[in-house]
This record gives C-alpha cells, sequence and structure tokens, in this order.
C-alpha cells in the first residue's frame, strides 16, 4: 500500500479502457468532483495505481477515507459514492 494521500477521489485510468470510461461517465453524470489520472500522460500514473491496488487493472479509484476500489461496478461505485457523500 502506498502512503500517498488523496484529500478527494482521484481516478486512475486509461482512455482505451472501456471500464475507465464508464466509470468516468458515471462520475461525470453524477457531477463528482474528482482528480482523473491518465496513465497514458502521467509518468508515474501506472506506478502510484498498482502502488495503491497492488494490481494492473484499471480504473483504480481511490476515496479519501482510504478505501478503493478496481475495475468497480456502476452499483458499487454508485453505492460507494452515496456512501462517502452521507
Amino acid at each position: 500500500m502506498t502512503s500517498e494521500n488523496f484529500d478527494r477521489i482521484t481516478m486512475f485510468g486509461a482512455e482505451w479502457c472501456g471500464d475507465c470510461r464508464r466509470s468516468k461517465r458515471l462520475l461525470d453524470g453524477l457531477g463528482v468532483d474528482y482528480d482523473y489520472v491518465d496513465l497514458e500522460a502521467v509518468e508515474n500514473g501506472a506506478d502510484r495505481a498498482k502502488a495503491i491496488s497492488g494490481r494492473t487493472q484499471i480504473p483504480v479509484v481511490v476515496f479519501p477515507d482510504g478505501d478503493h476500489f478496481v475495475e468497480p461496478t456502476d452499483a458499487a461505485l454508485r453505492a460507494k459514492l452515496e456512501a462517502v457523500a452521507a
């Protein structure tokens, strides 16, 4: 696990990734304010995502409470967003 701290939701992904586009579309559609780390554009983005999740799958969505999801379903991501907002 990384010692990196997140004070807002951060999503690690890539444009070529269908699951990333789906999760990004959900976040955008719900009006969520989040940081997006494009693994193709950010030099150490893939390493950071792997350090957080221990895996190479994307997207990796990190929450301020320290939780993270890897390849979340829309339902799981929506439920977590609702829990964080409560």
